[in-house]
Protein backbone atom coordinates (compact mmCIF):
# COMPACT_ATOMS: atom_id res chain seq x y z
CA UNK A 1 0.00 0.00 0.00
CA UNK A 2 1.22 3.36 -0.89
CA UNK A 3 1.08 6.64 0.73
CA UNK A 4 -1.67 8.07 -1.54
CA UNK A 5 -4.01 4.53 -0.41
CA UNK A 6 -2.92 5.14 3.28
CA UNK A 7 -4.05 9.03 2.92
CA UNK A 8 -7.18 7.68 1.50
CA UNK A 9 -7.67 4.99 4.09
CA UNK A 10 -7.43 7.58 7.11
CA UNK A 11 -9.74 9.60 5.26
CA UNK A 12 -11.94 7.26 4.91
CA UNK A 13 -11.58 6.29 8.77
CA UNK A 14 -12.35 10.11 9.71
CA UNK A 15 -14.95 10.22 7.58
CA UNK A 16 -17.16 7.15 8.91
CA UNK A 17 -16.34 8.12 12.35
CA UNK A 18 -17.63 11.98 12.22
CA UNK A 19 -20.76 10.28 10.60
CA UNK A 20 -21.44 8.10 13.08
CA UNK A 21 -21.07 10.47 15.44
CA UNK A 22 -23.63 12.79 14.22
CA UNK A 23 -26.23 9.83 13.32
CA UNK A 24 -25.67 10.30 9.46
CA UNK A 25 -25.82 8.53 6.54
CA UNK A 26 -23.82 8.03 3.40
CA UNK A 27 -23.80 6.92 -0.27
CA UNK A 28 -21.58 7.04 -3.06
CA UNK A 29 -22.26 7.26 -7.22
CA UNK A 30 -18.81 6.76 -8.94
CA UNK A 31 -17.51 6.78 -12.42
CA UNK A 32 -13.90 6.76 -12.81
CA UNK A 33 -13.23 5.35 -9.34
CA UNK A 34 -15.64 2.28 -10.64
CA UNK A 35 -16.45 1.18 -7.04
CA UNK A 36 -13.00 1.99 -5.32
CA UNK A 37 -14.61 4.96 -2.99
CA UNK A 38 -17.15 2.44 -2.02
CA UNK A 39 -14.49 -0.14 -1.12
CA UNK A 40 -12.35 2.03 0.72
CA UNK A 41 -15.23 2.93 3.16
CA UNK A 42 -16.55 -0.16 3.95
CA UNK A 43 -12.82 -1.31 4.68
CA UNK A 44 -13.55 0.59 7.93
CA UNK A 45 -14.77 -1.15 10.69
CA UNK A 46 -18.15 0.50 11.61
CA UNK A 47 -19.03 1.89 7.97
CA UNK A 48 -22.32 -0.32 8.29
CA UNK A 49 -23.62 2.14 10.84
CA UNK A 50 -23.37 4.97 8.22
CA UNK A 51 -23.09 3.56 4.82
CA UNK A 52 -26.25 3.48 2.58
CA UNK A 53 -24.70 1.70 -0.91
CA UNK A 54 -23.63 3.88 -4.15
CA UNK A 55 -23.91 3.60 -7.56
CA UNK A 56 -21.49 2.64 -9.88
CA UNK A 57 -22.15 4.53 -13.22
CA UNK A 58 -19.13 3.79 -15.45
CA UNK A 59 -20.97 4.09 -18.33
CA UNK A 60 -22.25 7.76 -19.86
CA UNK A 61 -26.22 6.13 -20.00
CA UNK A 62 -25.99 5.18 -16.42
CA UNK A 63 -25.30 8.13 -15.28
CA UNK A 64 -28.91 9.20 -16.65
CA UNK A 65 -30.78 6.17 -16.06
CA UNK A 66 -29.26 5.22 -12.07
CA UNK A 67 -28.09 8.52 -11.21
CA UNK A 68 -30.75 10.68 -12.61
CA UNK A 69 -28.31 13.01 -14.40
CA UNK A 70 -30.41 14.78 -17.37
CA UNK A 71 -29.58 13.48 -20.53
CA UNK A 72 -29.49 17.07 -21.98
CA UNK A 73 -26.70 17.98 -19.44
CA UNK A 74 -24.63 15.03 -20.41
CA UNK A 75 -25.11 15.18 -24.23
CA UNK A 76 -23.64 19.07 -24.08
CA UNK A 77 -20.97 18.82 -21.86
CA UNK A 78 -20.16 15.34 -21.70
CA UNK A 79 -19.56 12.75 -18.55
CA UNK A 80 -16.67 14.88 -17.32
CA UNK A 81 -18.10 18.25 -16.08
CA UNK A 82 -18.54 20.14 -12.88
CA UNK A 83 -22.34 20.24 -13.19
CA UNK A 84 -22.28 16.37 -14.13
CA UNK A 85 -20.42 15.80 -10.93
CA UNK A 86 -23.01 17.82 -8.86
CA UNK A 87 -26.09 16.02 -10.75
CA UNK A 88 -24.72 12.92 -9.53
CA UNK A 89 -24.07 13.41 -5.72
CA UNK A 90 -27.63 15.06 -6.01
CA UNK A 91 -29.32 12.02 -7.60
CA UNK A 92 -27.38 9.43 -5.41
CA UNK A 93 -28.67 11.48 -2.15
CA UNK A 94 -31.89 11.47 -3.15
CA UNK A 95 -32.19 7.73 -4.94
CA UNK A 96 -30.42 5.75 -1.69
CA UNK A 97 -32.23 8.01 0.66
CA UNK A 98 -28.81 9.37 2.16
CA UNK A 99 -27.87 12.60 4.32
CA UNK A 100 -24.45 13.19 2.02
CA UNK A 101 -23.31 11.83 -0.69
CA UNK A 102 -20.33 11.81 -3.05
CA UNK A 103 -19.57 11.48 -6.49
CA UNK A 104 -16.59 11.11 -8.80
CA UNK A 105 -16.36 11.16 -12.63
CA UNK A 106 -13.30 11.81 -14.92
CA UNK A 107 -10.33 10.67 -16.72
CA UNK A 108 -8.31 8.08 -15.58
CA UNK A 109 -6.62 7.09 -18.83
CA UNK A 110 -4.87 6.10 -20.61
CA UNK A 111 -6.22 8.59 -23.74
CA UNK A 112 -8.05 11.03 -23.37
CA UNK A 113 -11.87 11.07 -23.32
CA UNK A 114 -14.49 12.90 -25.34
CA UNK A 115 -11.53 16.02 -25.89
CA UNK A 116 -11.07 15.74 -21.64
CA UNK A 117 -7.10 15.18 -20.75
CA UNK A 118 -6.12 12.01 -18.54
CA UNK A 119 -6.26 13.15 -15.10
CA UNK A 120 -9.41 15.46 -15.31
CA UNK A 121 -11.41 14.32 -12.37
CA UNK A 122 -14.01 16.25 -10.40
CA UNK A 123 -15.70 15.51 -6.84
CA UNK A 124 -19.10 16.70 -4.96
CA UNK A 125 -20.19 15.89 -2.12
CA UNK A 126 -23.60 16.93 -1.50
CA UNK A 127 -25.54 17.26 1.91
CA UNK A 128 -28.00 19.28 3.86
CA UNK A 129 -26.68 22.49 3.40
CA UNK A 130 -25.80 22.04 -0.29
CA UNK A 131 -23.54 21.12 -3.02
CA UNK A 132 -20.03 21.28 -3.40
CA UNK A 133 -17.54 20.31 -6.20
CA UNK A 134 -13.85 20.41 -6.78
CA UNK A 135 -11.98 20.33 -9.87
CA UNK A 136 -8.68 17.97 -9.59
CA UNK A 137 -5.67 17.68 -12.40
CA UNK A 138 -3.89 14.26 -11.34
CA UNK A 139 -0.84 13.27 -12.49
CA UNK A 140 0.07 9.33 -12.78
CA UNK A 141 -1.07 6.23 -14.01
CA UNK A 142 -4.80 4.62 -13.92
CA UNK A 143 -4.81 3.38 -10.55
CA UNK A 144 -2.78 6.38 -9.06
CA UNK A 145 -5.28 8.43 -10.50
CA UNK A 146 -8.71 6.39 -9.14
CA UNK A 147 -6.86 6.52 -5.80
CA UNK A 148 -6.34 10.78 -5.87
CA UNK A 149 -9.78 10.85 -7.15
CA UNK A 150 -10.83 8.65 -3.72
CA UNK A 151 -9.04 10.62 -1.41
CA UNK A 152 -10.03 13.85 -2.88
CA UNK A 153 -13.70 12.88 -2.94
CA UNK A 154 -13.08 11.89 0.90
CA UNK A 155 -11.18 15.07 2.19
CA UNK A 156 -14.08 17.19 0.60
CA UNK A 157 -16.58 15.52 2.73
CA UNK A 158 -13.86 16.02 6.15
CA UNK A 159 -13.68 19.61 4.83
CA UNK A 160 -17.78 19.82 4.36
CA UNK A 161 -18.05 17.75 7.98
CA UNK A 162 -15.76 20.24 9.90
CA UNK A 163 -17.03 23.66 8.30
CA UNK A 164 -20.85 22.32 9.40
CA UNK A 165 -20.03 20.63 12.80
CA UNK A 166 -21.60 22.56 15.92
CA UNK A 167 -19.35 24.90 18.04
CA UNK A 168 -18.97 23.28 21.25
CA UNK A 169 -20.87 24.01 24.06
CA UNK A 170 -18.24 25.64 26.89
CA UNK A 171 -18.97 26.69 30.55
CA UNK A 172 -19.50 29.95 32.45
Amino acid sequence: MDADERAADGAAAAVVHALADRGASLAVVESLTGGLLAATIVDVAGASRVFRGGLVTYATEAKASLAGVPAPLLAARGAVDPEVAVALAEGGRQRCGADWCLATTGVAGPEPQDGKPVGLVFVAATGPSGTEVRRLDLDGNRRQIRVGAVRAALRLLADRLHAEAPAPVTGD
